[in-house]
């Protein structure tokens, strides 16, 4: 194993004191591992927080900021955060208008952020929450009871967090939240697996010559194992299973996502192979991501998210952003 790290067992406490030293506007607690605004928003708006495992980079950290998370709660590599570190971040955010809760379903993430949640409300602070499901690879995978949460994490905060910036009350955040959630399909693929820190080795074997299509973000494995092919064929096997699950017909804002080892030179490649195949089948793509924004450490791949949009997304897409992952307008 070759990385730049220290003791494995410290990774995400140095991690956060990087963090902490990079970007002064935010806010770190070292004790619950949590990241806030070091400035928070005005009172009488929702709070959006969100978390899970490290490991994932820029997500979830990295979308704190104006316009999107105003938490998030960092648990070890790949392990959620334990209830009590979930409910601090949302003491520490309320703003006396309610906190939306965004899980990926994932089943630690699911059990850990509901027990927050009910501490929550025994001290007043009113939660909603949305569970993120739109892997369409597998059901009922290692991690989880049906789909995973993956891609479509990084579109609903963005778009959420534009809301509630805006000041909407937590009721129509959550119908919001759960609307998009609806709205978005995912799947990925990889060409390698990642290393766990703590581990020490790759997380399962994948012969050069092949990759695994349908691939989880924690190294799970996806639909099925083949010889590795080119990027036509590749980006053919991630729009058909979106297609087959989602009328996505018309407006789209679409996510060409690397896994974290992958060059931006291939997701651009990537990228351009997938647009002819989603214009073919009506889809418009009104806006777009390319690049490293849901990761899986250090595994070389990529996942597809289509999301369709109407007039209110894309408005909620291109308000102001300012984020050490998404920035814009701001």
């Amino acid at each position: 194993m070759k990385k730049l790290i220290n003791n494995p067992a410290d990774v995400l406490a140095e991690s956060l004191r990087g963090v902490a030293l990079a970007h002064p506007e935010l806010s770190v607690d070292f004790e619950n591992s949590v990241i806030t605004r070091a400035t928070p928003k005005d009172a009488g708006k929702v709070a959006v927080v969100s978390g899970g495992g490290s490991g994932h980079e820029p997500l979830h950290g990295g979308y704190v900021g104006v316009g999107m998370l105003d938490a998030a709660v960092a648990g070890e590599v790949f392990t959620s955060p334990t209830p009590d570190r979930v409910h601090a971040a949302t003491k520490a955010v309320d703003r006396g208008a309610g906190v939306l809760h965004i899980v990926k379903n994932y089943t630690g993430d699911v059990l850990n952020f509901e027990m927050a949640a009910e501490l929550a409300e025994m001290e007043g602070i009113e939660v909603g929450t949305v569970i993120v499901d739109d892997d369409v690879a597998v059901q009922d995978s290692l991690y989880t009871a049906g789909r995973r949460g993956v891609g479509l994490t990084v579109l609903l905060e963005k778009l959420v967090g534009a809301a509630a910036e805006e000041g909407q009350d937590l009721a129509s955040i959550v119908e919001l939240a759960k609307r998009i959630n609806g709205q978005g399909r995912s799947m990925g693929m990889a060409l390698t697996s990642c290393t766990v820190p703590a581990a020490g080795k790759p997380t399962f074997d994948l012969p050069e010559d092949q990759m695994e299509i349908g691939i989880g973000i924690h190294g799970e494995p996806g639909r099925h194992r083949e010889p590795l092919a080119p990027a036509a064929e590749i980006a053919r096997q991630l729009v058909d299973p979106i297609l087959a699950d989602l009328d996505a017909a018309g407006p789209a804002i679409v996510m060409l996502n690397g896994m974290g080892g992958s060059p931006l030179i291939e997701l651009y490649l990537m990228y351009g192979e997938v647009v002819p195949l989603l214009e073919k089948a009506g889809v418009q793509i009104a806006r777009n991501l390319v690049g490293d924004y849901i990761t899986s450490l250090d595994m070389a791949g990529c996942s597809l998210t289509v999301l369709k949009a109407d007039d209110e997304l894309l408005r909620l897409w291109d308000a102001p952003v300012s984020t050490p992952g998404l920035r814009w307008g701001a």
